[in-house]
């Protein structure tokens, strides 16, 4: 059933939306320059990798050395704009409709933090990742790693029709509030470098969890 939800919902949003996308293409070209889609591979169900595509929002400015500037110095105010409305993720929707995500799962983390979960933070992926999901109406971007595992696990565990259909409509609520767009003091989400053990030094990360194969 919810895959069939996923299916008949992205399919239509993308039929509807189709104006609005070309629209917001036109946008990022102008202001952004190209690609206008952003592609990063990402984790998806029981660890598989996937390329995950969205609009872009940062530009390619770099120093004089040619390294690329800091993420708040390459976040233009159009940029900041289309995160604070979601709107850079409904490319996404391509991604639910073939499978690749749902509507409502743990947000898919990037290929590079696969060895830095522990063994139960990489429980999160035994559902297919989400556009929107329990964290992210909980607090979405400014909480800790940490917090927003435990509420992907949560998720994990009490999946269900409903509980979707209600963080759907939360999700709507916290888009068009603008709540937790990103970690306080960042222009985006802090890099997760991985979980300290409980009795490894500070900033020593847990031994990578066996359990996340490509």
């Amino acid at each position: 059933m919810k895959r069939s939800f996923d299916i008949v919902v992205s399919a239509l949003a993308l039929v509807f939306l189709a104006p609005l996308l070309l629209l917001l293409a036109l946008l990022v070209r102008w202001k952004l320059g190209s690609p206008v889609i952003f592609s990063q591979e990402r984790i998806g169900l029981n660890g598989k990798t996937f390329v995950l595509r969205k609009f872009r929002t940062m530009t390619d400015a770099r120093d004089a050395a040619g390294r690329l500037l800091p993420d708040e110095a390459r976040l233009p105010a159009f940029g900041r704009w289309l995160r604070a409305t979601s709107l850079d993720e409904l490319p996404e929707l391509w991604n639910i409709l073939v499978g690749e995500m749902s509507l409502v799962g743990p947000r898919p983390l990037p290929e590079m933090y696969r060895h830095r979960y522990t063994a139960e933070q990489f429980r999160r992926h035994s559902v297919r990742p989400g556009l929107t999901g329990w964290a992210q109406v909980n607090g979405r971007n400014a909480q800790t790693w940490e917090a927003r595992f435990a509420l992907d696990l949560h998720y994990v565990a009490h999946a269900s029709l409903a509980l979707d259909l209600r963080i759907l409509w939360q999700t709507l609520i916290t888009v068009i509030r603008r709540e937790g767009v990103a970690a306080e003091g960042q222009a985006t989400m802090t890099e997760f470098l991985g979980t300290p053990a409980p009795d490894a030094p500070a900033g020593e990360a847990s031994d990578p969890p066996p359990c996340c194969k490509k």
